[in-house]
């Protein structure tokens, strides 16, 4: 299959480029591009879930690179629905889901890079984080008692106003990312936008559907009351870490089936760029296999 397009739109203009003056609220959460129609969307999903099938199961016979797939995003953003829909049909053998919550008594007592350092991906395999270490400057920034939990050393008196804390865990990250990139495993890096408006309309949906009262905690409803201190947070966090070797993509989020389409076709192409191809095989299993072949033949 040919690089596939995000429908014409780029899947450049998605990422977040530190050198614009552009504020989160400046990205589209609506953004369909030029799909008409969530048909055509789930069309394009469809080859393009086919088509990562085949790139994930020569990403694993080539078995030189890996990949990181991270999800960020705020409650409700379809994280969830994105490794269901989109991963649905990569081997389980080639690919591994790590989901980040609130950290261990064990995890509390190393550094904020241990719990995703000790889970990422093999050579040969699709390691997805959802939610990872960018918690520790998101919610750790929103909450800084959370540090003291931690028992972050040399800690500021008031470390959500400590510009040299957040910068000095910024610049750590990058240089895990660059670390990771240099020894072949591609950082792909997805926020998920979903605005204000939607988000309260899926979690009316949660709450007024029996059925889907197991997805709703009341945490949820407390951290949308911080709904603006994330949108700085992010934007902070964007500006800080999205490289040229390890990019943010901000992925329109408002419609599922654009947000599914958008992150399926980026991670083909990404996969596309490493020129992935099934191993040659050697001169002597050759001429085993003939041999096999000729002995299966004759089997009656």
């Amino acid at each position: 299959m040919e690089n596939l397009k995000l429908n014409d739109m780029k899947a450049s203009e998605f990422i977040f480029n530190p050198d614009d003056n552009k504020k989160l609220k400046d990205y589209d959460s609506g953004c369909t591009g030029d799909f008409k129609n969530k048909k055509d969307a789930c069309e394009s999903l469809k080859e393009g879930v086919a088509l990562l099938a085949e790139l994930q199961e020569k990403l694993y016979a080539y078995d030189k690179y890996g990949m990181l797939i991270i999800l960020q995003a705020l409650d409700a953003a379809g994280k969830d629905g994105i490794i269901k829909h989109v991963l649905t049909a990569v081997n389980p053998q080639g690919c591994q889901v790590k989901s980040f919550k609130a950290p261990s008594a064990e995890e509390l007592d190393h550094d904020f890079l241990w719990r995703c350092f000790k889970a990422l991906p093999e050579r040969g395999n699709i390691g997805i984080f959802n939610r990872s270490y960018y918690e520790d400057v998101l919610v750790t920034r929103i909450h800084p008692q959370l540090l003291v939990k931690a028992k972050v050393p040399n800690l500021p008196k008031n470390p959500e106003k400590s510009d040299k804390f957040w910068k000095t865990r910024f610049q750590d990250i990058v240089n895990f990312e660059k670390y990771l990139v240099n020894n072949g495993i591609v950082v792909v890096k997805f926020f998920l936008n979903v605005s204000a408006d939607e988000q309260k309309r899926r979690f009316l949906e949660r709450v007024n559907n029996p059925e889907k009262h197991w997805k709703f905690s009341p945490s949820d409803l407390k951290e949308r009351g911080h709904w603006d201190k994330y949108q700085d947070a992010y934007h902070e966090i964007f500006k800080h870490t999205s490289t040229d070797f390890a990019p943010w993509y901000v992925i329109p989020a408002d419609h599922k089936w654009f947000t599914r389409t958008a992150v399926c076709e980026i991670i083909n192409n990404e996969l596309l760029k490493l020129k992935l191809h099934f191993p040659k095989v050697s001169e002597e299993l050759k001429a085993e296999i003939d041999n096999a072949r000729e002995v299966l033949s004759k089997e009656e």
